[in-house]
């Protein structure tokens, strides 16, 4: 099944944390989809070597809850954290409906193994989800939130919006402990521009 790489991304960073720098604002231009987005200040970005560690970890932990093999297509834009709790990312990859089947039966299919894996992989968590339609630069975005209460209080949360654009699957990913570094993201993502 594919799965975009964020959803696996995102199980391994539920166990990890390490420090931030300081850095300015920095804008960041996509040609293949005309967007621009500026990072906030503070965010730097995630080396290779970490990203793929992540990546891996994710993705066996995915595996394992959901008895499955995750596919790995994407084309990584870009990943900025303050520390490992604080963090987004964007990637593409390709859809096509006619080799690939219904995007959003494929994409509900993938919330709900997020879900299995958050649930059957973290005990006593409590995770609850939504799934919104939300408009950010005039384009409609599906958006999966979840959140994850542990069982020491600790909240967690995790926004995934994706949309298709031609046969290409755009996707972005906001993970947040920290209230101001969430709205952070956020504010950076839903004022950012798409051209077409």
């Amino acid at each position: 099944m594919k799965i975009i790489t964020c959803l696996a991304i995102c199980l391994s960073i539920l166990f990890q944390f390490c420090a931030a720098q300081t850095t300015p604002k920095k804008e960041f231009y996509s040609k293949d989809f005309n967007w621009r987005i500026t990072i906030p200040e503070n965010f730097q970005p995630i080396d290779s070597t970490e990203w793929a560690r992540m990546e891996s970890k994710g993705a066996a932990v995915m595996d394992k809850a959901n008895n499955t093999k995750v596919e790995n297509h994407a084309t990584l834009l870009f990943q900025f954290k303050t520390d490992q709790m604080n963090h987004f990312n964007c990637s593409y990859q390709p859809f096509d409906p006619v080799v690939d089947g219904d995007y959003l039966k494929t994409k509900q299919a993938g919330n709900d193994m997020l879900y299995k894996t958050l649930t059957t992989q973290l005990q006593g968590v409590k995770v609850d989800t939504t799934m919104i339609v939300e408009k950010i630069s005039n384009l409609e975005f599906h958006t999966f939130i979840t959140t994850v209460t542990y069982p020491n209080k600790m909240v967690l949360h995790m926004l995934l919006y994706y949309r298709l654009f031609d046969k290409k699957e755009f996707a972005i990913n906001i993970f947040y402990k920290d209230e101001e570094k969430g709205q952070q993201m956020l504010n950076a993502w839903k004022s950012s521009k798409f051209g077409r």
